[in-house]
């Protein structure tokens, strides 16, 4: 096995090979990508017979086709995980200059175009991923929005362009996983753009699926106006990958990995909250239906009960049909108990088919009630939703009233104060209307005496004249 991680700082000319090859374009047909701990490792074909892989003990190690599977699901695993891990480092919103972004997008368009069919145009044989993102749309409305972005945006030419911007869209959503799950469980509809043996048809296009889930912590506002999605040159970059001396202590990094552990471990647990509501409501189902089922099973029971008695009287009535046959070839006086048996047996056939068309009944009868069960847990179902949104709208009632409650007693307390300004004020109005009272008393004195003081000023002017 060739590592590509150099385990000493001296320089030599295999080191410097292996560099320059890191830096170029790699076929992933001719090496095979491993993953060691978090860093990527590539093995030329040629040593893998000397020391095979147990992950393709199911496959032929010589395949080009399956080594490009596993390389691109190894690729896309290593990618994911070091989106995840810078982004929770980084602590806020990714844009479309995020290395590590831009390399996830690179990695998806390989394992998306790995086994595409080609398809004959006037321009030549074209292949494209846009055919399979559009099944999104039919498979799962709410893709439709994401798809109708798409067509509006301006200056997408070519299908490519198209493709890379769903993907850019699905994830700034958080369903690109959810989207991916849904077309890789329709093989029926993908055959038509991929060759069996491609990566969207086999497991590792599963896996990679059920790794997009942890791409739903990260956020990422992408500005997909003015981008040339048309004409970009998707190439891996493999350096950021791979494995060098100085990365050999990953104390470092204590602090970014305890972060994303953390995180990781809160929507584990958000999810194991989630799932298990939804276990305890299936599990009330299931005993719901076990309780019908064994009601059914009992009521089947003891109508196969009645019929193993009634075929027991059929074969009574044939065996005693058959004694009766053979007496009356011995004597022709016994043609009155023939017809007598006769007469029993098509009674006892009768009633048989009676049993059946009442066996019959119970079956409809079973069916109808299996079909009424269906349409409970229905109406069951609805009636949680119901009771969760009038949870929620008490709460807001309550809510509601606890503000009124606040408010009706500030309003009490401001009431209390302004009845006592009032008080106050009446007083002092008491208190000034007294006092115009005395004034206006003190006024009419004064105008009295200002009178007085006129008629003996008019006198005096009488008298000196």
């Amino acid at each position: 096995m060739s590592d590509l991680t150099p385990q000493s700082e001296t320089p030599t000319p295999t080191t410097d090979k292996i560099t320059q090859a890191a830096r170029e374009t790699i076929y992933l047909c001719n090496f095979r990508v491993s993953v060691d701990g978090e860093w990527l490792c590539l093995r030329e074909l040629n040593d893998i017979s000397l020391t095979p892989d147990p992950e393709l003990d199911h496959e032929d190690p010589k395949d080009p086709i399956a080594i490009e599977r596993l390389n691109l699901m190894n690729m896309a695993k290593l990618s994911i995980k070091g989106l995840i891990e810078s982004a929770l480092n980084l602590g806020r919103t990714l844009d479309s200059d995020y290395a590590p972004l831009q390399q996830f997008f690179v990695v998806m368009e390989h394992c998306l175009k790995h086994g595409l069919k080609s398809k004959k145009t006037f321009l030549g044989q074209n292949k494209s991923f846009w055919g399979p993102l559009e099944l999104v749309e039919k498979l799962t409305p709410e893709a439709g929005e994401i798809t109708a972005s798409v067509k509006d945006l301006p200056g997408l030419r070519t299908p490519l362009g198209r493709g890379r911007a769903w993907l850019r869209l699905a994830l700034m959503q958080k369903k690109l996983s959810d989207y991916m799950k849904t077309i890789i469980n329709r093989k029926d509809l993908l055959s038509e753009f991929y060759e069996p043996n491609a990566l969207m048809m086999e497991e590792e296009g599963a896996v990679i699926a059920g790794l997009l889930v942890g791409l739903n912590v990260i956020d990422a506002n992408l500005c997909m106006k003015g981008e040339d999605l048309d004409s970009q040159v998707g190439v891996i970059d493999f350096s950021m990958y791979l494995k060098d001396g100085g990365h050999s202590s990953k104390s470092a990094e204590g602090d970014g990995q305890i972060t994303a552990i953390l995180d990781q471990k809160n929507y584990v647990e958000e999810l194991n909250r989630h799932l298990s509501a939804s276990v305890n409501n299936l599990q009330a189902k299931v005993d719901a239906l076990e309780k019908s089922n064994t009601k059914l099973t009992e009521e089947l029971a003891v109508a196969n009960n009645r019929i193993i008695t009634l075929q027991e009287d059929v074969e009574r009535v044939k065996e005693e049909t058959s004694f009766q046959q053979e007496s009356r070839k011995a004597s022709s006086a016994d043609g009155q108990v023939l017809g007598e048996t006769r007469k029993q047996l098509k009674e006892e056939t009768q009633l048989r088919l009676d049993v059946e068309r009442e066996l019959e009944v119970q079956i409809g009868m079973k069916q109808e009630m299996e079909l009424s069960m269906k349409m409970l847990e229905k109406d069951i179902c609805e009636k949680q939703d119901a009771l969760v949104e009038l949870r929620q709208q008490l709460e807001d009632l309550r809510a509601i009233n606890q503000q009124l409650s606040h408010k009706s007693q500030s309003a009490d307390a401001s009431s209390k104060q302004k009845s006592e300004a009032i008080v106050r004020l009446e007083e002092k109005i008491s208190q000034m209307s007294g006092t115009v009272k005395q004034l206006e008393n003190s006024d009419k004195d004064l105008v009295k005496q200002a009178r007085t003081l006129s008629a003996a000023a008019g006198k005096l002017l009488q008298q000196q004249q």
